[in-house]
């Protein structure tokens, strides 16, 4: 009965971690849904070439892209955003394969 007691046991903790994984993974789809259209009012006067900018050097462009194309900057700074998600759950991936998780 002890085997049958720890088989068990071994079972139920096998299905929680299989519930905790997949909840997991399902929070997680919402970083690449599609972002919400509605705008909400701010008080924050904020310039969208501003952000993520260095205080002495400014936009980092060392290929002077936003000069010649400007209207490609927003294209590349999403692009650059998804990429940085994707390599996020790619060393994810990478941890749980080294450490012989099976699903």
């Amino acid at each position: 009965t002890t085997r049958t007691l720890s088989s068990s046991r071994t079972k139920i903790i096998f299905i929680m971690f299989k519930l905790a994984a997949f909840a997991a993974l399902l929070g997680s789809a919402a970083a690449f849904a599609p972002a919400q259209s509605g705008r909400t009012a701010t008080s924050l006067a904020v310039n969208e070439l501003e952000i993520g900018t260095t205080a002495p050097l400014g936009v980092y462009d060392p290929l002077g892209w936003l000069d010649t194309e400007p209207e490609a900057f927003e294209r590349r700074r999403a692009v650059e955003r998804k990429h940085g998600r994707v390599a996020m759950a790619a060393v994810v991936g990478t941890i749980v394969h080294n450490n012989h998780i099976v699903f």
